[in-house]
């Protein structure tokens, strides 16, 4: 295996814009072949999390909401930001807890991803958690509206095999979900 990493060098770096949920910079970068490359545009964001939440009845709990984005309304597992300072599997379970009201249950770390690794400074954590329980009511934010639903293995695999869940970032650890199910 190779060791050498092939770093960029940031010769210079500018913030275009800081906000709550963008930030946005322009580097000006030296590749290890010496070509320089001017306007090198960088995301920043804090690390996200999201969760395959499974019941004890075997029942995935699921969002559906809408993506501006996209401008469409899609199922999703819960996701969220990590909080500064906050432990990734923490943030996780308020996630669960605060969109769905699910809580409890055995949670592993299921695999850590990037969004997109050549403009984005974040990563997002993925959890597993079974046997968890509905022991609340939602608690959402103003800015959110999201309903929950339970859906079962068989109706997410058709989401994904009908290519309905659009997010990689959830789709991703569903898929190695249902691939680590056949080993």
């Amino acid at each position: 295996m190779e060791k050498d990493d092939r770093k960029w060098e940031v010769l210079k770096s500018e913030y275009l814009i800081r906000r709550p949920w963008l930030t946005a910079r322009r580097d000006l970068v030296k590749l290890p072949t010496g070509v320089e490359i001017p306007e090198y545009y960088i995301l920043e964001y804090p690390d996200w999390v999201n969760v395959i939440a499974i019941t004890k009845e075997g029942q995935f709990v699921l969002v559906r909401q809408y993506r501006h984005g996209l401008q469409e309304t899609r199922y999703e597992i819960c996701a969220g930001v990590c909080e500064e300072g906050e432990d990734p599997l923490v943030s996780a379970q308020r996630e669960l807890y605060e969109e769905t009201g699910y809580g409890q249950g055995c949670w592993t770390e299921w695999m850590t991803i990037s969004a997109n690794a050549s403009t984005m400074t974040n990563l997002t954590h993925c959890y597993l958690a079974v046997d968890v329980e509905l022991i609340s009511t939602q608690h959402l934010e103003e800015t959110e509206d999201l309903s929950v639903h339970l859906l079962s293995e068989k109706e997410v695999k058709c989401l994904l095999l009908n290519d309905e869940v659009k997010q990689s970032l959830m789709a991703a650890p569903l898929w190695k979900y249902f691939a680590l199910q056949r080993m």
